[in-house]
């Protein structure tokens, strides 16, 4: 197989690792890719959202399948134009993104196919916001119904903040486009769980359990980020629960999807909610791989993953072995001091050769460039992922950390605390 793969992140990183694992995998190229992912094949400065470029870039190469890494490029219904012209694609057309696309379609969806979610109101004024609102007490949940980098939901604690929010949104457009329409929800209670799995529109398979950590501080304090770090897998995500999740969410999905004529081939990831009573509902779908999620998920996953991809890409996922997983993983992003907020780049990254030679240590370029010297500097909020595999969780947090004090630049900052909590479920402990 000859592998274009779309994007240029730490999880697009993360799968040019897992691709370039497998023999079937004869050459891999990237769009835009990053100097981490070049270590695997060569990349192309072309926009990954230009349908046209991209299908020029399968021609020129000789790709004889694309991966998606982010949403926008299936949002913006890049896969359909492939597929037009006969290219097999990992990932969905633009209508199987609208899950992630759009908030309010996501939740229509949801409640059609009576697939548990919060209770919610879609909204496009601020009459209708203060309705939806009035109608709940704190804490208050506003969602913006378009991709908006992770920057579209929020959590405030009174009516007078809830209100506002919905006004800037709303009247001052502070999202452009992507805030026009809101979605205002219930609060709901309970731990989250982020379960990943691939279909093939038929067949749908899970991938191992994980959980991000969004807030940019210790304890879950301080702004959500893109995600400061992930743990794979979730010690109280039992047979039980998967099987629950399995039967009331992830097959209704798919019999939801295929009953509405839209043919879904990649990644569902859905944001879960878990309550103290073991209750499971949607919080968000996505339509690919979550970062930093992707890079602990495969790094631990032990199938062939470009046999994955292919299999799904053909309609035939129900004969791939499924093996379950062995090994725990922990990811610790490195991020720009400031980040989410101001943030100063182009500072000389070392340590990564060093923290790499030990086993069970990988680590995954995001914000990443080559200055005009050819070193490796910092061009992004979230710099690197720092992955450590182990029997344990414990072994594995062990590895990631020791790792990433082997490896610095000015500014350098991480959370210390990536899975300290892995053993607290909402009914109790492991």
């Amino acid at each position: 197989m000859k592998i274009l793969l779309l994007g240029g992140g730490a999880r697009e990183h993360a799968i040019a690792w897992a691709l370039n694992r497998s023999p079937k995998v004869e050459a891999l190229f990237a769009a835009p890719g990053n100097p981490g992912i070049a270590r695997f094949g060569k990349c192309f400065s072309i926009d990954p959202c230009d349908p046209a470029s991209v299908l020029k870039l399968v021609r020129a190469t000789g790709a004889d399948c694309v991966v998606a890494g982010p949403e926008a490029p299936l949002v913006a219904g890049v896969a359909d134009v492939l597929r037009e012209a006969n290219v097999p694609v990992f990932g969905p057309g633009k209508n199987g993104a609208m899950l992630e696309g759009s908030k309010a379609f996501a939740k229509l969806f949801m409640q059609r196919h009576r697939i548990p979610t919060a209770p919610f109101d879609i909204v496009v004024d601020m009459q209708q916001a203060e309705a939806a609102l009035r109608k709940r007490t704190a804490p208050y949940v506003v969602k913006a119904d378009g991709l908006a980098a992770g920057k579209g939901a929020f959590l405030p604690d009174t009516l007078e903040e809830a209100l506002e929010i919905c006004h800037r949104l709303l009247v001052e457009g502070e999202l452009k486009e992507a805030g026009k329409t809101l979605v205002v929800e219930d609060f709901l209670p309970g731990t989250e769980l982020t379960i990943l799995a691939v279909t093939d529109g038929k067949t749908i398979r899970q991938l191992p359990s994980s959980q991000d950590h969004k807030r940019i501080f210790d304890g879950d304090r301080g702004p959500n980020t893109g995600g400061m770090g992930a743990y794979c897998p979730v010690p109280w995500a039992d047979e039980d629960l998967l099987d629950r999740i399995q039967k009331q969410i992830l097959e209704p999905t798919i019999r939801g999807l295929e009953s509405e004529g839209i043919d879904f081939c990649g990644v569902i990831y859905a944001g879960l909610m878990i309550d103290s009573q073991r209750n499971c509902r949607v919080l968000e779908y996505n339509v690919r791989l979550g970062d930093p999620e992707a890079q602990v998920v495969l790094s631990a996953f032990p199938g062939n993953w470009a046999e994955v991809v292919e299999a799904a890409c053909e309609k035939r996922l129900h004969q791939i072995s499924w093996n379950r997983t062995e090994k725990a993983a922990v990811g610790v992003v490195l991020a720009s001091g400031g980040y989410p907020g101001e943030f100063r780049k182009g500072y000389r990254i070392l340590g990564i050769e060093e923290a790499e030679k030990d086993e069970g240590v990988l680590v995954f370029q995001a914000g990443t460039r080559l200055d005009s010297k050819g070193s490796l500097v910092t061009s992004g909020g979230r710099v690197l992922t720092v992955v450590g595999l182990g029997d344990t969780l414990d072994a594995a947090r062990e590895k990631a950390y020791g790792a990433a004090s082997k490896i610095g630049f000015t500014d350098v900052y991480f959370r210390t605390d990536i899975s300290a909590k892995a053993c607290l479920p909402p009914w109790g402990t492991c």
